[in-house]
């Protein structure tokens, strides 16, 4: 009974040592007899008890490591501290088994002495300003080293850039003085343009007032004008009507009749600005004027 008992327990243990559940995302590398002979995908697997053994096991998930800050020394011999972190992948089981004696103590490593060197090959500001060429050099650099021990670095962000106080004040005091002359720069491209935009709505009011004055002389000028064109009309108008008059019977005689009546008024009116009658000293000047007048209406080219 007791050799029985013996042998399931053997048999439990044989059985639990043979088979294994490997996870998902998981690589399991075995070795047989001290040296390697597979690795094992995720899934129920079979090794053989006592001769293979599980040796390594190995998370293919990408894995965040927390890079330690440390002090790098820029061109222009400033103090800057650098913290950052680090994300990588096991691609290769094998090569992170055997590649190194520890994979991860060896990227934190590089990634520093990286960091050091190309830190120290830029100014302070530039480093600001130089954080993508920054990683892009760090993630080069790993990436190519870590192929022999089966890691593929994925990326390295920066998390923090801290220089020292005096430097932060420094540039604290640089970016207020910047943002003060571009607020000055800003109240004065303000001024210019209130002024530009008052210049031109005086000049544009000036035009408009000259245009109007313009506009009024010209309509001033087209009434005169046709004033003067209507007082032409109706002169030459009255002209033709006397002429017509002339033409008719009698009409000789009644313009004789005016112009002797005009005449003596004339005589008059010069006696009394004088205080002197005045009379001609022949009479026969009246009828003289009367006949000079009637041959004037006569002529053909006269006015009618």
């Amino acid at each position: 009974m007791e050799i029985a008992v013996v042998v399931l327990v053997v048999a439990v243990v044989f059985v639990a040592r043979s088979f294994k559940i490997v996870p998902q995302q998981h690589a399991w590398v075995v070795e047989r007899l001290g040296k390697y002979d597979r690795t094992l995908t995720p899934g129920l697997k079979f090794i053989v008890p006592f001769i293979e053994r599980v040796s390594y096991r190995h998370s293919l998930k990408e894995v965040p490591l927390d890079v330690p800050s440390q002090i790098c020394i820029t061109k222009d011999n400033t103090q800057l501290q650098v913290d950052g972190i680090l994300y990588f992948q096991v691609t290769d089981p094998m090569r992170a088994s055997y590649g190194s004696s520890d994979y991860i103590v060896a990227i934190t490593q590089l990634a520093q002495t990286t960091l050091r060197s190309v830190v120290g090959k830029m100014e302070l500001d530039k480093t600001f300003e130089e954080r993508d060429l920054i990683i892009a050099s760090v993630v080069n650099a790993l990436d190519e080293a870590a192929l022999n021990w089966g890691v593929k670095v994925l990326r390295y962000e920066i998390k923090d850039l801290t220089p020292p106080a005096e430097i932060l004040r420094s540039m604290q005091a640089q970016i207020t003085a910047e943002r003060e002359k571009r607020a000055l720069i800003a109240a004065s491209e303000g001024r210019r343009q209130e002024q530009i935009n008052i210049a031109t709505g005086e000049r544009e009011a000036f035009i408009a007032r000259s245009e109007g004055e313009k506009q009024a002389e010209i309509n001033k000028a087209q009434g005169e004008a046709a004033a003067i064109t209507a007082v032409a009309e109706a002169t030459a108008a009255a002209i033709r009507q006397i002429a017509a008059a002339i033409r008719e019977p009698g009409g000789e005689q009644a313009v004789q009749l005016k112009v002797a009546e005009r005449a003596v008024d004339a005589y008059g009116q010069l006696a009394k600005t004088n205080n002197t009658m005045i009379v001609p000293g022949n009479m026969s000047e009246v009828s003289s004027l009367i006949g000079t007048a009637m041959t004037l209406l006569r002529q053909p080219g006269s006015t009618p």
